[in-house]
């Protein structure tokens, strides 16, 4: 097949069929822990992570609910995907065993932010949040009813595999994933005269995205390392409905959300899913939860 406008632009235009397919065929997981936020600068500043807004009775002026200043802010990052397509193959009308490779371009090009948002939450133990703290942490620092500073925990420490017990009911989950630029746009560097053409026989085909990922409210999540069992199961489900902002408000904090690595797969739903437990007695678990396996916890 001769190499000509006509012909890379059917070429191209099939790659972008065989990408766009993917992108269509993709599942994401991310967006049940992550709140997507739109970006449109090189950079994004949370410091109202500092507060849950609250009602009150309005009794005389309003009160202005100010947002604590914490200096959280997510720098979007540049990624990129790049396919080479050897001119040989083009010239011997061969290109029908790229399609799936597009495919599969295009499909990891939407399951991406999965890979960010579940290695940002395995990294919480070590990782700061906007208060200063590791985000699953034991001295996360809140006022008690009378104002004074308090130390809370969302977490249990261990040395095991990791599990998440997380409540994504609300507006802002416990995730941010920053998204400036989606990666939906295939780009073409397949002209004849193109260096990479004329140099290397290479047609080069490829997409790229700018975001970032970060942490919401810790508490609004319990991470842990100890044995997956039901007794540390009901530590981090009573913990969590437990939580309380300044000045001792609930917060009304729901976890239905058990994230787990594939090797903690059996034990959560065992958990959680398991009508019957210990040779028939009722399991007081059941239903409290909905298990979520994340590969790239593992």
């Amino acid at each position: 097949m001769e190499l000509n406008s006509t012909t890379l632009r059917a070429a191209g235009v099939g790659f972008s069929a065989a990408f766009a397919a993917g992108l269509a065929s993709a599942q994401p997981i991310y967006e049940r822990i992550a709140t997507t936020v739109n970006s449109t600068t090189k950079s994004n500043e949370y410091g109202w992570l500092g507060k849950f807004p609250r009602f009150r009775e309005w009794i005389g002026d309003r009160v202005i609910n100010a947002m604590e200043k914490h200096g959280y802010t997510l720098t979007n990052r540049s990624f990129e995907s790049t396919i080479s397509v050897d001119r040989d193959d083009f010239e011997d009308d061969n290109l029908g065993i790229y399609a799936p490779l597009f495919q599969e371009l295009g499909l990891n090009a939407r399951l991406f932010p999965n890979e960010l948002v579940f290695a940002l939450l395995a990294t919480g133990f070590t990782t700061k949040c906007y208060d200063g703290q590791y985000f699953f942490d034991t001295d996360h620092p809140v006022l008690d009813k009378d104002g004074n500073k308090i130390s809370v925990a969302n977490t249990d420490g261990g040395a095991g595999a990791p599990w998440f017990l997380l409540d994504v009911s609300r507006p802002l989950k416990p995730i941010i994933y920053q998204n400036r630029k989606p990666f939906t746009n295939l780009v073409r560097k397949d002209k004849a005269d193109d260096d990479n053409v004329f140099f290397n026989k290479e047609l080069i085909y490829g997409t790229d995205g700018r975001c970032e990922v970060g942490f919401g409210f810790w508490q609004m999540a319990w991470g842990s390392k100890q044995a997956l069992d039901a007794t540390h199961y009901e530590t981090a489900r009573a913990a969590l409905t437990g939580m309380k902002g300044d000045y001792g408000r609930p917060l009304a904090i729901n976890p239905t959300l058990l994230v787990v690595p594939p090797s903690l797969e059996g034990a959560a739903k065992g958990i959680v899913q398991s009508v019957l437990v210990n040779g028939g007695e009722t399991n007081k678990w059941a239903g409290t939860a909905e298990v979520l396996v994340a590969p790239w916890l593992a």
